[in-house]
């Protein structure tokens, strides 16, 4: 409240200074900077080069980083910003029940190296003794339970969300889960690539169980037996690609019911682990996967599981301990996967981990210094004008017909639009910190958040939850709320610029916006209804036009090669390069529509078309590691950078009128051979 009345009076204030003074405000720039483009290069050619090549030169990789783009640059602004209302806090002095004292202490003892060094791995000990004591497999599996309310995941994923068909109320849900290296491909894949992340993980988990206190021949025991149990995870888990599949992945199930999967698991024993009371029911994502999880709880070796257990803890728990247990982890998840050459300076990593603690308290701080109100005016501004434009192109599609476009835009009018904060924060008063270990305080965050998770169970949705903080540089929707979110941390360059027009704004954050609401219509999302359920309301002739049409997206990818001889994956991006070619339709008509009485001039020498789509190219320029590459393409479902670009402004014909491409530009693809969907 205070902060409203105080942002009135301002705007009071200013109000009456202008009307005193007859101020003028200062025309609005281009946006767009020319030191970022390679002009040498034709936009028919390479694009991404063209638009993005000379950011690209100067802004070289630094050894701490795989990729560094302009997401990467503004999270590196926001960082600093973090740090310094951080670092102030951990100077002060404060009760210990406020916000300001756990936020500083949090981060003191992130810092404190001499103490996290000293105490090594003194922190998780007790831990590892009572999982070495375990007799019984029911000890077992309710140790699971215990590990799952610490935020861990060994052999399966537990959390508490929207019951996909009946998205008002939060039900349970179990999903495959259990392996280190987090990608099956990385257990099974015979190339030389899986082999060597092998060899290097088998290595992690000997230095690690070293470091730990372990003699050598319980290290080479418990290294075979872990590996062992992963890789039959990994062979009964359902691909990347599998896993976007909403419908395959709904399986509501009784206890009872889940007992043709699971057999003799101590269901009971879990919960009492977890610390709550069994739920009637529960959604199992891929319950022939949990059949071969729960087999292998009941019958292999329990001092083989009792290892496992060991790895989870110790494996999740490295970045909180001393610092040969963190370059160790580092070594592996940062050099060997993603070809990381350095460490991030303890500050930046001390920085992350009370913003991941603490999100919505230094949220709070964060707004009021770094968000202006007049950035979220104008966001709903575009927002509206956003949904406006898709919900032209709806109404304009000759291949849907007008059954589906009616509930089209029933669904695109209930859109939950969440914009820069959330109207109520996150109450922290149940939080409390302790002058003992690092470790410990960040289990007590992450038991905190876990024990607020499960306390949803069986209650209503609540549609005014963020699922990322404010100062975070990203977007997003949400299918089971029907809801986009445009937190305050990605509204600033070369995302979202006050000082420039409307043909940097609408490509940049523009397209952002587009981007999100296409996902409530892309492969996945449009499986769900206004009300967040997942219910087919397409006709069958119109779902399979989509399908058609959508097969012309995935052909395309499927032939970009990424690295020599490995080719991007059209089924696993789909819903993201659908949502990138969305948003780029949709903004631009927005733009056209916004601009339309009011025709913007040339500006550096670029029509406002042009600076439409070099603003778009900019929000993707990046450089990145030989590694990295392998492993987004492998995992990630979203398309690199480059490809978010060349892949997708060859769909586009206001693309192509912009800039005069023709069949003779490389780039060309012929009309009848794009993508048409919305």
């Amino acid at each position: 409240m205070k902060r409203k009345l105080y942002v009135s009076s301002i705007i009071a204030l200013t109000l009456m200074m202008a009307g005193c003074n007859n101020v003028t405000k200062a025309p609005l720039g281009a946006g767009i900077q020319l030191a970022n483009l390679d002009t040498t290069v034709s936009p028919g050619t390479d694009f991404y080069e063209y638009a993005c090549g000379g950011w690209i030169k100067s802004h070289p990789l630094s050894s701490e980083y795989a990729r560094f783009g302009s997401f990467d640059y503004l999270a590196e602004e926001n960082r600093k910003q973090l740090r310094g209302i951080i670092e102030e806090l951990s100077r002060g002095q404060y009760p210990d029940t406020t916000l300001q004292y756990k936020i500083g202490l949090l981060y003191k003892m992130a810092m404190d190296e001499t103490k996290l060094d000293g105490d090594g791995v003194e922190p998780i000990m007790p831990l590892l003794a009572r999982i070495a004591s375990i007799d019984t497999r029911t000890e077992l599996i309710r140790m699971i339970g215990q590990m799952h309310s610490m935020g861990m995941r060994p052999f399966f994923g537990f959390y508490i969300g929207a019951d996909d068909k009946n998205s008002v109320m939060n039900i349970a849900h179990v999903s495959q889960g259990g392996l280190g290296m987090g990608n099956r491909d990385y257990y099974l894949e015979e190339d030389d690539r899986s082999r060597l992340i092998r060899n290097k993980y088998d290595e992690l988990i000997h230095k690690l169980f070293g470091l730990s206190g372990f003699d050598g021949d319980v290290i080479v025991q418990a290294r075979t037996d872990i590996m062992d149990l992963e890789t039959r995870i990994a062979k009964a888990s359902r691909s990347r690609v599998e896993m976007r599949d909403p419908q395959r992945n709904y399986n509501k199930l009784t206890l009872q019911e889940m007992g043709k999967y699971t057999k003799t698991f101590d269901w009971n024993a879990y919960f009492a682990g977890l610390g709550i009371t069994p739920p009637a029911d529960m959604n199992v994502g891929q319950p022939e996967v949990l059949a071969v999880i729960a087999d292998l709880i009941m019958t292999q070796p329990i001092v083989k599981l009792k290892n496992y257990l060991q790895w989870n803890l110790i494996r999740s728990s490295a970045s909180f301990l001393s610092d040969d247990f963190v370059m160790a982890s580092f070594n592996f998840f940062g050099k060997t996967l993603t070809g990381r050459e350095e460490l991030q300076p303890r500050w930046k990593r001390a920085v992350e981990a009370v913003d991941g603690a603490l999100g919505e308290a230094v949220g709070q701080i964060y707004v009021e210094k770094y968000f202006p109100p007049a950035a979220k005016e104008r966001m709903t501004q575009l927002v509206h004008n956003l949904q406006t434009a898709l919900g032209e192109r709806i109404q304009n599609l000759e291949w849907m017909s007008e059954e589906t476009k009616t509930k089209a835009l029933e669904k695109l009018g209930t859109f939950y639009v969440k914009i820069g904060y959330p109207d109520k924060w996150k109450d922290y008063s149940g939080l409390m910190f302790e002058n003992d270990s690092y470790w410990a305080n960040m289990m007590r965050a992450t038991m905190f958040e876990v024990h607020d998770m499960l306390s949803r169970l069986g209650k209503p949705v609540d549609k005014d939850e963020w699922g990322m903080t404010p100062q975070t540089v990203n977007a997003y929707y949400n299918p089971s709320t029907n809801e986009i979110c445009f937190p305050a941390g990605i509204l600033q360059y070369p995302f979202f610029d006050m000082n420039a027009d409307d043909a940097f704004n609408y490509g940049a954050i523009g397209v952002v916006i587009g981007h999100e609401m296409t996902h409530g219509f892309d492969d996945q999302g449009r499986q769900f209804d206004k009300d967040g359920n997942l219910k087919d309301w397409w006709t069958t002739a119109d779902a399979d036009k989509f399908t058609q049409r959508a097969q012309v997206m995935i052909d395309f990818f499927d032939k970009i090669e990424v690295a020599p001889g490995v080719q991007a994956d059209g089924k696993l991006t789909l819903g993201e390069n659908i949502a990138d070619y969305g948003g780029l339709q949709v903004s631009f008509q927005a733009f056209k529509n916004a601009t339309k009485d009011n025709p913007l001039p040339d500006k550096l020498g670029f029509t406002p078309e042009q600076r439409f789509f070099i603003a778009y190219a900019g929000v993707w320029a990046a450089n990145i590691r030989a590694a990295e590459v392998l492993r987004r393409t492998k995992n990630d479902v979203h398309s690199l950078g480059e490809w978010r670009v060349n892949g997708a402004l060859p769909q586009i014909g206001a693309w192509y009128d912009a800039f005069h491409i023709t069949a003779k530009d490389p780039m060309f693809v012929p009309v009848e051979k794009r993508v048409s969907i919305w």
